[in-house]
């Protein structure tokens, strides 16, 4: 009696090495974050002191002067969770840059692998893996200061949140990384982006503090369509339906921001898409 032994299907072996060829080059950017863990010792002190000085500074702000007489350690936390995954996925392009300058990826581009697209996405996933790690430590310190914790449903609230914004930004970052000459420029890009778009927002202020210009910016600014459901989560609005922000042009609700930042991360990974196929080959 003879048995026969199951082909392998084509796609399933692919999709097998693709996998493969992803976790390996994903650990070597763990590899070498390990070697230089200042990376990720920077990433959570400087928000942390963000966390911790402005929530001491205006500590003692006037009761019911944030909308729903909220504290402002409390209102300040949901930003800092957020700028602190903007500036760990605006970070993603520095070390495909690297590899550029050093001529690791050359070597990359000339191996045996089965889809080039594997580099692209261990960028993503060693990115969104940090920043989640990241903002956890930050959620986690604020709440041992006072400043609360989501729960079971708004902790999904705010990871899905987290991640539509780090694959948005993740992305731009890569797009950078291929577009710009060295990693000089992409630094001061970084560099020029992070506090304007940080006061530009809901981070460290309602809207309704802001002049008219600056509210529409903020309005308009991705940071706070992730801001304002996470701040909702934390004050135990977990419906999609409720209005979380109060902008000059209509009222929006979680899953309107939740929206437009999916629509945001596919457009720039669509935008981005003909730039690495043409470098990638």
């Amino acid at each position: 009696m003879t048995t026969t032994l199951p082909v392998p299907q084509p796609e399933a072996s692919a999709l097998a090495e693709i996998s493969q060829e992803t976790l390996a080059l994903t650990r070597r950017l763990f590899v070498q974050l390990q070697r230089r863990p200042s990376t990720l010792v920077a990433g959570v002190l400087q928000p942390l002191i963000w966390l911790v000085l402005f929530g001491a500074l205006f500590a003692k702000a006037p009761a019911g002067l944030l909308p729903g007489g909220i504290s402002y350690g409390r209102f300040l936390g949901a930003g800092v969770i957020v700028f602190t995954a903007f500036s760990a996925a605006l970070n993603a392009g520095l070390p495909l840059m690297f590899d550029r300058e050093f001529g690791f990826l050359n070597r990359l581009l000339v191996a045996p692998l089965r889809s080039r697209s594997s580099i692209v996405f261990a960028s993503v996933l060693y990115i969104t893996t940090l920043s989640l790690v990241q903002s956890l430590a930050i959620m986690g310190t604020a709440a041992l200061l006072g400043y609360g914790w989501p729960g079971g449903a708004g902790l999904l609230l705010v990871l899905v949140t987290l991640l539509l914004l780090v694959f948005a930004v993740t992305a731009l970052s890569l797009g950078l990384a291929f577009a710009l000459p060295g990693h000089i420029e992409l630094i001061a890009v970084i560099f020029v982006a992070n506090l304007p778009l940080l006061f530009a927002s809901t981070a460290l202020a309602p809207l309704s503090f802001m002049p008219a210009w600056l509210g529409w910016l903020a309005a308009l600014n991705p940071l706070t369509f992730a801001i304002e459901p996470i701040r909702a989560a934390y004050a135990g609005q977990v419906s999609l339906t409720a209005v979380v922000l109060e902008a000059p042009y209509g009222q929006l609700s979680s899953a309107t921001c939740l929206g437009v930042l999916a629509l945001l991360a596919a457009g720039l990974f669509l935008l981005i898409r003909p730039l690495l196929d043409r470098k990638l080959t």
